[in-house]
């Protein structure tokens, strides 16, 4: 086979996985790889997998056999991601139709000849270089890994301790970026807890401020509520971005002990509404397990009511998945999956009526929104490619900042005329 001239990434999951997915670009590019239209015209199809819960894993698997079946004749397929990290060998077998599964661990050649040809990188791929962004915006992984025990969450074991990146090397990549991205997202398993593996706890502080200083916006995902101090509420309030994505997963006290997890819905509460009194529009997001090892009615009632309560303008609710090697996994309590999807449909019914009263209550607000592509823009309240978008006229010109009114709600997006 000759040594591939063009490729074609197809990213699963999180947004953690589309920074590894560009800096993989980053690296074939550096090669002498272009990016091809299409995976059917490509050389070489590379598939960065999810492999967080089960659904994950499942459409990890279906979109390598759907990539298979268009891929053309002659081109390579390679399997890598966190499926590939945690499964290895297990996964091979399991998909004869890759010609590689490889995690980001190991460096392999992906070309014929026997010392050239571009390879996948070695592990963490966080310094190494990566294309211009192809919006005004982009993502920056600040650390790899996690520190953390939560009871259902297996990251750790394929993905390993936290490995935080120095501040130099990640306003480096901000500053490499170039002035088109208008917005940086800082993301990383435990945002908060950047810099505490190097003895530099709160060094998430000064690194957002650095961050908000070479771009127009800074955004954050993922901050563990117990890390979320004065001193990082007051670094993103600065930024002008109060948008506050908490990791909450439930309220229920003795449940989140079960999760290995700190904290509880009064404690939270309390949270938000001193935010909310700093900054009456800062927006929330949040995610929230159903159906954990042991969950009583009374748990179930209790995370209805702290919906309710927190008006949280974003949420996302997931059943339980059993994973293997985690602290639940061996638990006691399950909760019937007739019973997980009925709690499911309560929670998510309540929160889009939430969502939906968020958004309405801001008809006829003037708000400021980047314009991430033509007749699509986004105020601080939307997160890219997680939240609802705000439909602006197409004559606003893409990457720039525009003050809009609005004048339409359509489910979780937004209608809006120039101001």
């Amino acid at each position: 086979m000759a040594t591939p001239r063009s490729y074609w990434v197809e990213t699963l999951g999180c947004p953690k996985n589309q920074v590894d997915s560009d800096k993989l670009a980053g690296t074939l590019e550096a090669d002498g790889l272009t990016r091809a239209a299409g995976p059917e015209d490509a050389d070489l199809v590379v598939v960065n997998t999810c492999a967080f819960i089960e659904a994950a894993r499942q459409e990890s698997v279906d979109t390598v056999l759907a990539l298979a079946d268009v891929k053309g004749e002659q081109a390579r397929l390679v399997v890598t991601g966190c499926m590939a990290e945690r499964y290895g060998d297990e996964l091979a077998d399991a998909l004869p139709e890759a010609d590689l599964v490889a995690g980001f661990g190991v460096p392999v050649q992906l070309g014929s000849k026997p010392n050239g040809g571009p390879t996948v990188p070695k592990l963490d791929l966080l310094n190494l270089p990566r294309p211009a962004s192809a919006v005004p915006w982009a993502y920056v992984k600040v650390a790899e890994g996690c520190d953390r025990v939560c009871g259902f969450c297996a990251i750790p074991s394929f993905r390993g301790k936290q490995r935080s990146r120095s501040e130099a090397a990640i306003l480096a990549e901000v500053d490499a970026l170039g002035d088109s991205v208008q917005e940086i997202v800082l993301v990383a398993q435990d945002l908060a807890s950047y810099g505490k593996d190097q003895g530099r706890a709160g060094a998430i502080v000064p690194l957002v401020r650095a961050v908000a200083e070479r771009v127009a916006r800074t955004r954050l995902l993922y901050l563990y509520p117990s890390d979320l101090s004065d001193g990082l509420i007051d670094a993103v309030l600065d930024t002008g971005v109060p948008y506050f994505d908490l990791s909450l997963q439930h309220v229920a006290k003795p449940l989140l002990r079960r999760m290995r997890r700190w904290g509880d819905g009064q404690r939270f509460l309390r949270r938000i509404e001193d935010i909310r009194a700093r900054r009456p529009d800062a927006a929330f997001r949040s995610n929230f397990i159903v159906g954990y090892p042991g969950e009583t009615e009374a748990d179930h009632d209790e995370l209805l009511a702290f919906v309710q309560a927190a008006r949280l303008d974003w949420c996302g609710f997931f059943a339980y998945s059993k994973e293997a090697g985690t602290y639940a996994a061996d638990l006691d309590g399950e909760v019937p999956p007739s019973l997980v999807r009925e709690r499911m449909a309560e929670l998510s019914a309540l929160q889009d009526g939430i969502t939906a009263a968020r958004r309405q209550d801001l008809l006829g607000e003037v708000v400021e929104v980047l314009v991430d592509s033509p007749g699509v823009g986004r105020g601080h309240r939307e997160a890219p490619e997680i939240d609802g978008v705000v439909r602006v006229p197409v004559s606003l010109p893409v990457g720039q900042f525009a003050k809009v009114r609005i004048t339409g709600v359509e489910g979780p997006d937004l209608d809006a005329e120039v101001a």
